[in-house]
């Protein structure tokens, strides 16, 4: 197997992991009201557990703000009751046919913690990706000591797989940077 079908291979489960480490940041409340925030929250809805994102439309009427129209009108106490329980710090409000939410601005000891969780998660993304890199390795290593990688080209993988990782790791720096922003607004 040649070292570039190798590394060509690792690409893909880098982009995954981006991808997660994105998912991830969204879920984190910063000062901003967006409707990531609540719509993976999974609502008991007639014996069925379905996110909030299939029960209604979700929107922001301000910075601060969510908007959440269940179509069946039904639910709203069903929703309004996964809301409160997802432990997000959030206070739903019931008013008429629509759940009003009001994202209350952070403090400095939450908004510490919330860039501990940013760290935290940004150092889980990093290592995924030298998991990544590390396995791709051993299949180049592992390639050479069964004569189909020549040793020059061992090398030159080496090379190609440190500057992958290091894009990679540039991305997840530019994400971090931006939900870094968001916290300290």
């Amino acid at each position: 197997m040649d070292y570039k079908e190798i590394i060509k291979k690792t690409e893909p489960e880098m982009d995954k992991v981006i991808q997660f480490f994105e998912n991830e940041l969204k879920k984190i409340r910063t000062g901003q009201a967006s409707p990531s925030l609540v719509e993976d929250i999974t609502v008991d809805y007639m014996g069925t557990k379905l996110p909030l994102k299939q029960m209604g439309a979700i929107s922001s009427s301000g910075p601060r703000n969510l908007v959440i129209q269940p179509w069946d009108k039904s639910s709203l106490e069903m929703i309004e009751k996964a809301i409160f329980q997802a432990g997000l710090g959030l206070s739903p409000i019931v008013d008429k046919d629509v759940i009003r939410i009001s994202t209350p601005t952070l403090t400095e000891e939450h908004r510490e913690s919330l860039l501990r969780v940013l760290a935290e998660k940004t150092e889980d993304a990093k290592q995924t990706i030298r998991h990544w890199r590390e396995q791709a390795w051993k299949e180049v290593q592992d390639g050479f000591k069964a004569g189909e990688v020549r040793e020059d080209d061992k090398f030159r993988g080496k090379d190609e797989l440190q500057k992958l990782v290091d894009k990679y790791n540039e991305k997840i720096e530019e994400i971090r940077e931006r939900k870094n922003k968001e916290i300290e607004l």
